[in-house]
Order: structure tokens, then sequence, then C-alpha cells
């Protein structure tokens, strides 16, 4: 008996550690979404156009109430949500619906919520940043040896470090990204030396090529930063910077996309991203460290605003485009051709992430097989 219960302890527990990361994972990611879709909805409100329904979740209606008018809903599928203006994507005689408002007035509800998921990752890196005593700057304090590359070919103690390549240099592990990012092997640093800027044409570092679509050298940073004391004041500054970074950086990945640096095989959708987000989630628990996790959530709804922003029917990037049109015309398209245009957008984007959750689906299993 006394084995018996052993047993179905230990498959109880198997199924709570394969559980509950899984529900952080989709807690959390309703939060980013809920989170863009509050944007659209405040700032609707903000702008008087009416709201018939804001849901949290796409497919069946699980709980929902109407609070004087607009219902708020909750669904059954945690992939998204929604913020259904009056007049959105028909016409209507209500004075109040989103077509009558003035475009940029409907501009700014379009881009609110991409907006409100960056202003989320901003508090997700301060809260991460909150605890640390210090933070790296990015100026050289010392090198790692007297003979050290960089500082024989250029650098400097006291050097701040500005721009790399002509990328600007925001935070300490934009020099690390910046050097592995790119294939040669003298860097064009710019810096800042007795308060002048100067260019310096060939720095070298110690490094290694790699093999990978993002990073081409595995880089040595031989040399030591002044530390820079948290209070309030460089916690915003800190925080400002490293969000504004990550910002660039997965404005590069997409641009990497476009040109084909990566494939549709190295995208994930929900189901990856729940994975890594439960990964980060077990890790934070194991090792008492939130930083992990933060971080994936910050780089996460920062993806999903930029993403959103795209110029790309069924996206909010698509919405603007057609409201420039607009403002340029002097006249709205059709909102059928617009509704048309979305329509097939929606279409082409579900089926694309049909063939990411796919992916990501295949890439689990593979995993599971092989022991992983």
């Amino acid at each position: 008996m006394s084995g018996i219960l052993l047993d179905f302890g230990s498959t109880m527990l198997n199924i709570w550690n394969t559980a509950w990361p899984i529900a952080v994972a989709v807690l959390l990611f309703c939060l980013v979404v809920f989170v863009h879709e509050l944007g659209h909805f405040s700032w609707a409100k903000f702008m008087g156009v009416k709201v018939n329904e804001f849901a949290l979740g796409m497919g069946p209606t699980i709980f929902k109430f109407t609070k004087g008018e607009t219902k708020y809903a909750l669904r059954l599928l945690p992939i998204g949500g929604f913020c259904n203006m009056e007049g959105e994507d028909s016409e209507s005689e209500d004075g109040r619906a989103f077509h009558k408002k003035p475009v940029w007035r409907r501009m700014l509800i379009i881009v609110a919520g991409a907006v409100y998921n960056m202003i989320l990752g901003l508090v997700f890196v301060a809260i991460m940043l909150a605890g640390q005593p210090v933070f790296p700057s990015t100026t050289v304090a010392d090198f790692r040896s007297y003979n050290a590359s960089s500082k024989i070919t250029g650098l400097k103690t006291d050097d701040k470090i500005v721009n790399i390549n002509g990328k600007h240099i925001f935070w300490y592990n934009d020099i690390r990204i910046e050097l592995m990012r790119t294939d040669k092997e003298n860097q064009k640093i710019t810096v800042i030396r007795d308060g002048k800027k100067v260019v310096l044409p060939a720095v070298q570092f110690p490094m290694d090529r790699v093999d990978d679509a993002v990073f081409k050298n595995d880089v040595e940073i031989d040399f030591f930063v002044t530390p820079i004391k948290n209070n309030p004041l460089v916690l915003v500054d800190q925080s400002m910077r490293q969000t504004i970074s990550m910002t660039r950086f997965i404005w590069q990945s997409i641009m990497d996309l476009a040109t084909g640096k990566f494939g549709v095989k190295d995208l994930s959708g929900p189901v990856g991203t729940a994975d890594v987000i439960g990964q980060a989630a077990k890790s934070a628990v194991s090792e008492k460290n939130m930083d992990g996790l933060l971080t994936v959530m910050a780089l996460i709804t920062i993806n999903l605003g930029i993403f959103n922003l795209l110029p790309l029917p069924a996206l909010d990037g698509g919405r603007v485009v057609f409201l420039l049109l607009e403002a340029i015309r002097r006249k709205p398209v059709k909102p059928e051709h617009e509704g048309y245009v979305h329509f097939a957008g929606f279409v082409l984007l579900m089926l694309l992430m049909l063939l990411i959750t796919f992916n990501d689906v295949s890439k689990k299993v593979i995993e599971l097989m092989n022991g992983s």
C-alpha cells in the first residue's frame, strides 16, 4: 500500500512540475496581451470612441459581464485578445464610432497598444535592475593585461565607448553584441577622451569565429569598466538604456529575418514562447533569481510591440498605413476594401502561426525523444 502511495505521489509531483511552468507561462503571456489591448481600450475611451467589447483570449467565451456600454470577456484560447470598437471595420451612424474620429486620434489609439508593451518592457527591466548595487558603465577602467589587444590597438584608460561600427552604445552589453555581430577583425570605435570624440579606426579584440546566423565571432572583452552606483536617477537612466538596447536588438533580428539571415524554422510561436517562459520560471525558482525570467518577459513584450507596428495587413502597423493614406488622400479607403486586405493578412498570419507552432511542437518532440 505504501508503495502505491509513493508511486502516486511521485506521479502527481511530476505532473505538478510539468504543469506549473506552463500555467505561469500562460498567465504571463496573457499579461503581455492584456497590456497591449489595454492600450487600445484606454485610449479609445480617452478619445471618445465607443468600445463594444474588451476581450482577453480568443474563441468561445468562458466568462463575461457588461459594464456601461462595454462587454468584458475572458475567452478560452490564451493566444491573443481584442478591443472591438464601434465602426472600426464597418460604417456606423453612431457619433462615437471609430471611423468618425479625426485621423490623428485614430492613429494614437492604434499605436497605443505597442506603446503600452514598450512601457511594460521598461517596467520589467526596472524591476530586474532595482536590486543591483552597481551597474557596468561603458568607460574603460583598466585592462586585463599589460598587452591587451584593445590597448595595443588604440583604447586607453578612461575612454568612454559611445559607438562601435556605426552603432550607438547605450549600455555595457551593447559592446559585446556589436563586436560579436561583425565579421571584421578591426573595429571602428568612437570614444569620448578628455571631453572630445575620438575615432579609433582599427581596434582589435581576442575573438574566435563562430557559425551563427546572428553572431559572427565569440569576443573576449579584454578590459574592465568603471562601475556606476545605483540610485533612483541612475536606475531610470539604466532601465531606459537597456530597454532601448533590447528594442534595437529585436528590430535588428526582424531585419535579419527580412533579409534572409533567419528562416521560418528559427521563429517561435505561442508554444515555443510558452516553453521559454516556463524554463525561465523554473530557473527563477531553482536559482531564487528572477533576472532571467524578467529579461525574457521584457524581450517578449517589446517584441510584441515592435511586431505589431510592422506595416503588414491585420497588424496595427497595417492599420496605420491606411490611416496615413487617408491623411494624404483626404478621404478614407472604403471600409470593405480595407477589411478585405486585413482579412487576407489575418489568414496568412494564422497560416504562418500554424507553421511556426508545428515547428515548435516538432522541436519539443525531438528534444523529448533525445532525452534532453
